[in-house]
């Protein structure tokens, strides 16, 4: 069912796993910034919020607009029996109000839920009315105009100029009043790569800032990877300190240790890593952090006279904390090359209108895809093609890339 509703719209993510979706709009947002600071391009965002929104949904108005975005009516009835005879009865301290029926909102914890608010419905279709996807305000990237990103209740709108943007906010909060959505202004963000100042809508501030966590990532106005490099290597350090317990027991032995650390430290570390594009000094924070990681299983303090060495001698990766995202990256890479056609892969690959500035340009996410593989882009097209192929190079890549064994 789910399958059949979806759409792959210009701001919409593909139908896939909520992580898949979730990695494919942190790159996009990332790639974005990164080609408007490499043409020096001003970029303006709205991160929408809307108050309650999976609370407001309509069931009239629910059917309806399924049945305008061309979901087929057995589909529609299916839907519908889910809600149809719904009730609810409150229980205060004065006792029960009576039973009355529900008319809105949509079922919290049912995998549907997401998929009725965004991919076929409110969010997408409060777009087309409001017109976006006719729109030429936004941003160009390989002629391909993109002014919004969506993920369940959440909307980002972007825009080369601050009125283009306020345009294209109005419009969608004159439209999503319609459908019974209203704006929460006090959480709606603004941010841009150059100067802006917050906004009055209905009368309350819009607040301006220069950070934002996007789907659990944070983007920064500068667009540089380093400050959510340094957030998740400290939310890592918070989870392998709340493994102590874990790890002082003698009952656990030293390789199940090390295999708790990768599936619930690493993980925690990793999440949004194949969009990153990291510096030289992040190279030495990942590696810093993950003989960190071991020498606290090895309960080996600070002091003690122990070389890296041997620490990784008695610990034995199997691939280094930095070889797991250089894997990650490179798989990402080939998994959106083999597309045919895409929001990820036009961003990835495409160019915006602009001029370079002048001296060395700043490295950019696909020049590190270049220097582990030592392969120019269009060798790379040929060799992800290949399957296997294309899987033991980044095996071998993984491998030989881990300074941690150098």
């Amino acid at each position: 069912m789910i399958a059949t509703m979806s759409h792959s719209e210009q701001g919409q993510a593909a139908i896939s796993s909520a992580n898949t979706i979730k990695r494919d709009q942190i790159a996009n947002m990332r790639w974005i910034m990164e080609k408007a600071r490499e043409f020096q391009k001003d970029i303006y965002f709205c991160f929408i919020d809307y108050a309650k929104a999976f609370d407001c949904v309509d069931h009239s108005k629910l059917w309806q607009v399924l049945k305008e975005m061309g979901v087929p009516d057995h589909l529609i009835c299916l839907l519908r029996n889910l809600y149809v005879g719904q009730e609810a009865t409150v229980r205060t301290g004065y006792g029960t109000t009576d039973w009355f029926k529900i008319g809105k909102g949509v079922r919290q914890g049912c995998i549907l839920s997401p998929c009725l608010f965004n991919l076929p419905v409110y969010a997408e279709y409060i777009m087309r009315k409001a017109g976006l996807d006719e729109s030429q305000a936004g941003i160009k990237i390989a002629g391909r105009n993109i002014n919004n990103l969506r993920y369940a209740d959440g909307t980002t709108l972007m825009a080369e100029s601050e009125e283009e943007l306020k345009n294209l906010l109005m419009r969608v909060k004159e439209e999503s009043a319609k459908y019974g959505l209203r704006l929460n202004v006090k959480k709606t963000k603004i941010m841009a790569t150059g100067p802006i100042t917050s906004w009055q809508v209905e009368g309350e501030e819009m607040e301006a800032v220069r950070d934002f966590t996007f789907l659990g990532s944070m983007i920064t106005a500068d667009g540089d990877s380093s400050h959510e490099i340094k957030r998740r290597l400290l939310l890592g350090r918070r989870a392998m300190t709340g493994l102590d317990s874990i790890l002082r027991s003698r009952d656990v032995t030293l390789p199940t240790k090390v295999h708790i650390v990768k599936a619930m430290v690493f993980p925690v570390v990793m999440y949004g890593s194949e969009s990153w594009t990291i510096k030289k000094a992040d190279h030495r924070r990942i590696d810093a952090f993950e003989l960190w990681c071991w020498r606290r299983l090895l309960r080996v303090p600070w002091t003690a006279r122990r070389s890296n060495a041997s620490i990784l001698k008695e610990i034995s990766p199997e691939c280094s904390l930095e070889g797991q995202i250089v894997k990650l990256r490179l798989q990402y890479f080939g998994h959106l090359m083999r597309r045919e056609d895409s929001l990820e892969k036009t961003l990835m690959l495409g160019k915006m209108e602009g001029t370079r500035r002048r001296g060395r340009q700043r490295t950019r996410w696909l020049d590190s895809v270049f220097e582990v593989t030592s392969m120019s882009l269009t060798k790379l097209r040929e060799v992800v093609e290949d399957r296997g192929a294309w899987r033991a190079m980044v095996h071998g890549v993984t491998k030989s890339r881990t300074r941690l064994n150098d």
